[in-house]
């Protein structure tokens, strides 16, 4: 069955989110339901290497398209309304396009993309923005980020995530917080990205009129800065990397400085592993799971992507090459 609405138009979804609320892991969710449906999926990345391009799990329904070193919502642009041209050239093998943006993203210039070319206009249809919330780090994150709270406020449906690392009384605050910033989306909550698809998908959530509302000039082609002090470093080893002293390194580093190292993600060359070794951070907590296998001629190599503040690229470099096994 196609998730085409009645006017033939590709739905289009938009998953927004602060650094490490969950947009990837929601995005495997949908990708793994989506049963028998074609799925675009567009990948924004803060950083100059795609680790989440590595993450999303694909078939052949699915096409993956990785835009980095730069935000959908300023450098590269012309580059999603160029994209977007060349899928509804093949609208007919499409159900739906998936836009995962950049942690760091303003949500109204991705918006007014859809309104301000009349080529993905014609074929188009802004069906949602799914905003998805840390419940454990949400409070943190609106006090220190404008772009978490203008990601909340513009939101059509507020996901709230990481349910499962909260009590029950830290989500009813975390919803009362997005009441309190966006009293008109929907609110539901997950626990590892899973929802009802039939909650977030083809609902036909975007109303511009409401939007106007949030920022009337948001149809406007208005710069959108980020915050100067917010960089992001790539480590890179070909040499496999012993994750003990890995951990040993990292994980004190996390705890005592975890409000400057906001995310971090890495696909490694894990020694003594067949399989890649994914490392994510979120301030201070930490995830560590084996991916899928090596196959037999696989450039192994490993790659991890530190996004904070003021961030120490030559400290980072030695603390890594430290990592290398013996």
């Amino acid at each position: 069955m196609s998730s085409r609405h009645a006017d033939g138009k590709i739905p289009v979804t938009v998953i927004t989110g602060y650094l490490g609320s969950g947009k990837t892991t929601l995005l495997n969710h949908i990708l793994r339901e989506q049963h028998g449906r074609k799925v675009a999926v567009i990948v924004n990345e803060f950083g100059e290497v795609g680790i989440d391009g590595q993450l999303i799990v694909q078939d052949d329904d699915e096409q993956l398209v990785e835009f980095n070193n730069g935000c959908l919502c300023c450098t590269v642009r012309g580059d999603l309304i160029e994209t977007i041209g060349r899928l509804q050239q093949r609208a007919d093998q499409l159900d739906a396009i998936m836009i995962e943006t950049t942690g760091l993203a303003d949500p109204a210039p991705v918006a007014s993309t859809f309104f301000v070319s009349d080529e993905v206009r014609a074929g188009t249809r802004l069906d949602a923005f799914v905003t998805v919330v840390d419940a454990v780090n949400l409070a943190k994150n609106l006090e220190q980020s404008a772009e978490a709270q203008e990601q909340v406020a513009f939101a059509d449906i507020v996901l709230i995530n990481k349910t499962d690392l909260s009590t029950e009384e830290q989500v009813a605050q975390v919803e009362r917080d997005v009441r309190a910033l966006n009293p008109l989306a929907r609110i539901h909550r997950s626990a590892h990205g899973v929802v009802d698809l039939g909650l977030i998908m083809n609902v036909n959530a975007f109303q511009l009129a409401a939007k106007l509302q949030v920022d009337p000039a948001f149809l406007s082609d208005h710069e959108h800065e980020h915050d100067p002090e917010i960089s992001s470093i790539v480590l890179r080893e070909t040499r496999p990397i012993d994750m003990n002293r890995f951990m040993s390194w990292m994980a004190p580093m996390l705890q005592e400085q975890g409000d400057r190292y906001l995310r971090t993600k890495g696909v490694f060359n894990a020694h003594g592993f067949r399989e890649r070794v994914v490392f994510q951070s979120v301030r201070m907590l930490t995830t560590m799971t084996r991916f899928n296998s090596w196959e037999a001629g696989d450039a192994r190599l490993s790659e991890y992507v530190v996004i904070g503040r003021h961030l120490d690229r030559q400290a980072l470099e030695a603390g890594f090459a430290r990592c290398v096994a013996a």
